[in-house]
Formats: C-alpha cells, sequence, structure tokens
C-alpha cells in the first residue's frame, strides 16, 4: 500500500507525462519505490525506456534498442545489480538489429522473451517488434513472431 495521497500520485504521474530528462525520472522512479507508489513507479519507468534510445523514435531500430533497455533495466532492478544483454548486444553490433531481430525470432524462445513475458511487458518482446514493423520481414519470420505470440495464456 503506498503512503502518497492521491493527489500526489496524481502530481507525480502528470510531472512524468512531461517529463524528458532520465536523470529526474530515475529520481521519480526511485522514490515511488521507495513509496510503494507501483502506478507512479510504472510510469516512470515506461518513459525512461522510451527515453533511452538515442535513435529516433520512428525507426525499427529505436524500437529495438528500447526493447533492450527494457529488459536489461528490469532484470537490474529485481537483481539489485547491473545487467546487459551481452550477447544481444555483441550479435548486434557484429551483424544488425534487423538480423538479430530475425534469428532471436526463428529459433526457439530466448531467456529474453519468457523474462518480458513474465513480466507482462509482451510489447517490448522482438515478436511484438516484428508486427510493428512487419514490412522489414519475410513471411516466415512475421509467422513465427505470431505464432509465438498467440500461443500466450
Amino acid at each position: 500500500m503506498t503512503n502518497l495521497s492521491q493527489k500526489q500520485i496524481d502530481l507525480a504521474l502528470k510531472h512524468i507525462e512531461a517529463c524528458d530528462n532520465v536523470a529526474d525520472l530515475q529520481k521519480v522512479a526511485a522514490n515511488a519505490k521507495r513509496h510503494a507508489a507501483k502506478s507512479v513507479f510504472n510510469a516512470a519507468k515506461i518513459k525512461l525506456y522510451a527515453l533511452l534510445p538515442q535513435q529516433d523514435p520512428k525507426t525499427f531500430e529505436y524500437d529495438v534498442w528500447r526493447s533492450i533497455y527494457t529488459l536489461e533495466d528490469t532484470l537490474t532492478e529485481e537483481r539489485g545489480r547491473t545487467t546487459r544483454l551481452s550477447r544481444t548486444r555483441q550479435k548486434i553490433a557484429r551483424e544488425s538489429e534487423l538480423k538479430t531481430v530475425k534469428d532471436l525470432v526463428l529459433g526457439k524462445p530466448s531467456d529474453g522473451y519468457r523474462m518480458l513475458i513474465e513480466r507482462d511487458l509482451k510489447e517490448y518482446t522482438f515478436e511484438a517488434l516484428v508486427l510493428r514493423h512487419e514490412a522489414l520481414f519475410d513471411d516466415d519470420v512475421i509467422a513465427a513472431a505470431k505464432a509465438r505470440l498467440e500461443e500466450l495464456p
């Protein structure tokens, strides 16, 4: 149970909506966590994930990095230590975002996929990303993404 009033929560949510400063959002999230204000914490984190990628927000690459930052931050928060998706980052550096997403979607479900699903973050999976950017992928990749997401309860 949060120890913040509804007015304080509403003010915090309004602040988050207008905020575009990563450090400020991190402070808001930390304070929300300390005060057990889950809705404020979640809103700050979602906004933070939208601000972290350096790429243009309308691009496929932006969506890839937003997904990576989301999972990394979620795992860091849960584990209490910095967690990076090193293998995914290395594959992107070696090949590309497009090839990495394609390979992960066509392969068996990755740990990252399972972790995002378990945390109710389906929209950040590479499978969901494929469906948002279908024009970039062959039919087999799109079919694999749809099939995997349709398997969810």
